[in-house]
């Protein structure tokens, strides 16, 4: 049987490229389906499925943070991390033209531009991760580690704590 060809996003290709070992896994989607429901879709533990969110600081630069979909981004601590007083959420008519990425399909890896990401630090003990290729019906596993390296990213407790 022959193997189904993928299309290489700029996620993929960033990871072909730095030779970081990783499992595509494509399900149908036509539009946006919140990380909960790709997790459902694909049997996956919702708490090693995450999203990707892409703020704005006070000064006007952009961060991305990555997290369990089942989280929050605590945006005092966030901002903290990144050395900005506060945060806000990027706008999602913004996004594509600030990432190149479409809402559901927005990852850290291989955005237009490279802007600082912090890794929730709780994911680091995880074997595996699960974060979008790069489009909508794309989800990558990989190793956290590996993630933080192809995105030069930081850890960091950026959680939302009861």
């Amino acid at each position: 049987m022959a193997k189904e060809k993928l299309e290489k996003t700029n996620a993929l290709r960033l990871l072909d490229r730095k030779k970081i070992p990783y499992t595509a896994h494509t399900y149908p989607c036509e539009e946006f389906t919140d990380g909960l429901g790709v997790a459902r879709t694909l049997g996956l533990d919702p708490a090693l499925v995450c999203k990707t969110l892409v703020t704005v600081g006070k000064s006007g630069a952009h961060y991305v943070f990555v997290l369990p979909v089942q989280g929050e981004l605590d945006r005092k601590k966030a901002a903290a991390l990144v050395g900005e007083k506060s945060l806000e959420l990027l706008h999602v008519k913004d996004l594509l033209a600030v990432t190149g990425y479409i809402r559901g399909g927005c990852t850290a890896l291989g955005m237009k531009k490279q802007f600082p990401t912090v890794v929730e630090e709780s994911l680091r003990d995880k074997e595996t991760i699960y974060v979008s290729g790069g489009r909508r019906g794309l989800q990558l596993a990989l190793a956290p580690g590996d993630l933080v390296e192809a995105a030069g990213a930081a850890w960091g407790d950026i959680l939302q704590r009861e």
